[in-house]
């Protein structure tokens, strides 16, 4: 006798789906504050198992029946549901579903380095504080310098004068070979004089 009563209520509700009309339903789902598409939206018939989801475009169809509560639910947008009319004459129906923005106001958080307040001042206090000028002149001295100085690639300059001797010297061998300054008389006329003048003598 208990097993009819269970069994009668389920009975009538299969018979109930039975005779509702199924229909399908299908439309696209946009952002309410734009014309972009929605993916991924999840939508649903609560308790029925039936189900599915937005494509890339926004997407959806699937199958209802009249009377069916249609759910559509995503992550940072407020849920919103269908209800599909109990007596449709025809077996579609379109929508064009917006969504709007589900804000959600979360308390201020206060983020710590450090579990108490007192392990942090004793962290700060114990510091070992690096005085940034020390840094500086460390940065600065003569031999940091010079260092750099040999490192540092060559200047557009100085790449067209090695551009422009190396040209010409080329152009020197193809008519002979190079001359040598220690046979060149006006070299030494040079050197003598510089010689006179004291240029040589050590400072």
């Amino acid at each position: 006798m208990v097993v009819g009563i269970l069994l009668a209520p389920s009975r009538s509700f299969a018979q109930d789906d039975r005779d509702k009309k199924v229909i399908q339903l299908s439309g696209i789902i946009l952002n309410a504050d734009s014309t972009d598409a929605v993916p991924g939206v999840n939508i649903y018939v609560p308790k029925k198992g039936r189900g599915t989801s937005s494509g890339r475009f926004g997407y959806f169809s699937m199958p209802v029946l009249e009377g069916d509560s249609v759910v559509f639910t995503f992550i940072g947008l407020k849920k919103q549901t269908f209800k599909v009319p109990e007596k449709v004459e025809n077996d579609r129906i379109s929508l064009i579903l917006t969504m709007e923005v589900d804000e959600i106001a979360l308390a201020e958080i206060e983020v710590m380095p450090y579990p108490t307040e007192e392990e942090f001042k004793r962290a700060i206090v114990a510091m070992n504080v690096v005085d940034p000028m020390a840094i500086s002149r460390a940065n600065m001295s003569p031999e940091m310098l010079l260092r750099w100085a040999e490192s540092m690639p060559a200047s557009g300059g100085e790449n067209f004068r090695y551009f422009q001797q190396g040209q010409m010297l080329q152009n020197q061998d193809l008519y002979g070979p190079r001359p040598l300054r220690i046979l060149d008389p006006f070299a030494w006329s040079q050197f003598i004089r510089s010689i006179k003048r004291g240029d040589l003598k050590s400072k």
